[in-house]
This record gives C-alpha cells, structure tokens and sequence, in this order.
C-alpha cells in the first residue's frame, strides 16, 4: 500500500514538472518568434497571446499545486482577454487607415 502511495506521488511530481517544463519552453518560444518576426502586426499579437497562453497555464498549474485558488487566474484570463480585444481594436484601425499591417509601411510623421 505504500509503495502505490510513493508510487503514485512520484509520478504526479513528474507529470507536475513536466507540464512546468512545458510551460516555460512555450514562454521561451513565444519570446522567441515575438522578438524575431516582427514585421506584421498580426503575427506580433498572435506571438503575444501564446506568451499569455503559457503564463495563464503556468499561473494555473502553481495555484492549483500550492493554493487551490481557482479565480486568481480567472481574472488574469480576463485581462488578457482584455488586452487581447484592444490589439485586434489596434490592428482594425491600422488596417482601416494604411491598408496593410506591415511596420515598414507605417511613417510616425504622417499621421
């Protein structure tokens, strides 16, 4: 009977750092392709929302681990719902004003 206890606490442990692992490798990636393309706007945002993505499952996986609380990253997931409609606001007007979502397009100085 101790033995399946162990057995079975060892690998929750595993399965928990694993899924820890994944999390920051998704975070790392997701910095990864936001500071090496960023030539669209869209592809910007979408590189955003996986950093989001990752943050909110990593902020999940802690408080359900250590403090099963549950509405803490409810309201983390609202703001990035938040954030995430006002990009897709910023990428409607740019495209509504300039034609495309390219930076190189774009000129401050013309407004």
């Amino acid at each position: 009977m101790k033995t399946m206890t162990f057995l079975s606490n060892f690998l929750m442990k595993t399965e928990l750092e694993l899924f820890f692992l994944l999390s920051s490798a998704m975070s790392v990636l997701g910095l990864l392709v936001f500071s090496s393309n960023r030539k669209h706007l869209l592809a910007v945002l979408l590189s955003v929302e996986f950093i989001m993505l990752s943050l909110f499952w990593f902020i999940s996986l802690m408080l359900m681990d250590f403090f099963s609380v549950g509405f803490i990253s409810l309201i983390f997931l609202t703001f990035v719902v938040c954030e995430a409609s006002l990009g897709l606001a910023l990428l409607v007007c740019l495209i509504r004003s300039h034609g495309v979502d390219f930076f190189d397009t774009m000129n401050i100085l013309k407004c």
